[in-house]
């Protein structure tokens, strides 16, 4: 229940106030298309333990429809080859996808997004605690929140200046199998018509 409220705020605080300004006029135009690759740094807090970062990045494929209105669909990996210096690793891989809500700010050159994405996430080449024993591999359902401007450079490219999100998983952690995940990142987003 307290993730509904989450989400449901989340969903109150960012799109409805972008949504109420859809008259103005949003860039890109609709019916093109983004792609995005970043560099990404992944502040984790798994279940009661200690937070470790994960570094990786991202490919991102958006198309807006209408009015700033679009979705997108984002593959994330990130990796950290000695977690609290246990020797342990962990692979992290998320594939989700949804709405993305882009507004154009007064100065011409930026423009924010504010979006919501669910899907699955893959965590490998680790140990995930489990009632039958440790597994080297696990997969749960993933949700992602966040936002991000982006800087106009030239005709087709941008500057992603800051991407960052909330990251939630559920796999096998020994505690709650709870992690909630601060996502921060950059890179250029080249656009298609």
């Amino acid at each position: 229940m307290k993730m509904k409220s989450i989400l449901f705020a989340w969903v109150l605080v960012v799109l409805f106030p972008c949504c109420m300004k859809a008259e103005e006029k949003t860039s890109p135009q609709p019916g093109h298309l983004e792609l995005a690759i970043t560099y990404d740094a992944q502040y984790a807090t798994p279940g009661a333990s200690n937070s470790f970062v994960l570094q990786g990045g991202s490919a991102q494929i958006h198309g807006q429809f209408w009015r700033g209105l679009g979705v997108v669909a984002d593959i994330y990996g990130t990796h950290n080859g000695n977690m609290h210096n246990s020797g342990v690793g962990l692979d992290l891989v998320t594939a989700t996808f949804g709405p993305r809500y882009t507004y154009q700010l007064p100065h011409r050159k930026l423009n924010a997004y504010g979006q919501f994405l669910v899907g699955e996430a893959f965590g490998m080449n680790s140990v995930f605690p489990d009632p039958s024993g440790a597994l080297s591999s696990a997969s749960s359902m993933a949700l992602q929140g966040g936002g991000g401007i982006n800087y106009h450079l030239k005709s087709r490219l941008d500057w992603r200046a800051l991407e960052a999100g909330w990251l939630y998983t559920q796999l096998p952690n020994g505690a709650n199998q709870t992690e909630h995940n601060l996502r921060i990142g950059t890179g250029l987003v080249w656009r298609f018509k």
